[in-house]
């Protein structure tokens, strides 16, 4: 949602907000998904379940991140899903937390 007033023109200049979103959803998928690889290497290492319980805790919160960024570009940051997509977002994360404590909790 681009809230500044130009006279009608359209600028050129990305809102700015939107690209720091942008990169640091970004960032948060790559770190998370260099994360899901090394839970998964080390639980082909190991052959402990936490491990596998830890890479679907991270694969879901970078899951909602991912798709959540990608919807709000798509629905130009605008409309009646803004609110359904802050609750999937969470949801995911939230989960994915959840799952991320259990490998903690039942790692041998």
């Amino acid at each position: 949602m681009d809230l500044r007033h130009d006279g009608g023109k359209q600028s050129i200049v990305p809102n700015i907000v939107e690209l720091l979103y942008a990169v640091t959803t970004l960032v948060f998928v790559v770190a998370g998904l260099t994360m899901v690889g090394m839970a998964i290497r080390a639980y082909v290492q190991t052959t402990r379940r936490a491990m596998l319980h830890l890479s679907v805790g991270f694969s879901l919160a970078v899951a909602g991140a991912a798709a959540t960024m990608i919807s709000a570009f798509l629905l130009d940051f605008s409309g009646s899903y803004l609110e359904s997509l802050l609750l999937v977002n969470s949801s995911f994360t939230t989960f994915g937390f959840l799952f991320v404590m259990y490998s903690l909790v039942t790692y041998e």
